[in-house]
């Protein structure tokens, strides 16, 4: 993966989300990005920071998908309780991420890979294959 791809700051992302590094998630996004998931779309680098800490979660790559500036990734997604940090639930779920100028400028999520490539416009020959 070449540095600085849409490909290495969204994997860059996962792991700063996995290691519960917020302010390196809202580092990596753009003032105004556009967050959006089941119950809607909003825009801001706060938003992130908010939903980091509400959420509780760790996304998990399971396959990545990426055409120029956009990357799908299919999660496992695991929320974990508060006071324990104990895997309270699992779902795999699906992210389109839009890339700007070495930033995310968008993180939508969806409930199923192929949904998600549909919103993104790529295919499943899109697939990024581990060398």
């Amino acid at each position: 993966m070449e540095e600085g791809s849409p490909l290495v700051i969204v994997a860059d992302w996962h792991t700063a989300l996995n290691d519960g590094r917020v302010e390196r998630l809202v580092e990596m996004v753009k003032p105004d990005v556009e967050v959006g998931g089941p119950r809607g779309k909003t825009r801001g680098a706060e938003v992130v920071r908010e939903w980091f800490g509400r959420a509780n979660i760790r996304l998990w790559p399971l396959q990545y998908f990426a055409r120029q500036d956009t990357v799908i990734v299919e999660e496992k997604g695991e929320w974990l309780a508060p006071e324990t940090g104990q895997v309270t639930g699992s779902q795999t779920v699906a992210t389109v991420f839009k890339v700007k100028d070495g930033l995310i400028a968008a993180i939508l999520r969806y409930d199923t890979i192929e949904t998600a490539l549909k919103a993104g416009g790529l295919g499943w020959a899109d697939e990024i294959l581990p060398a």
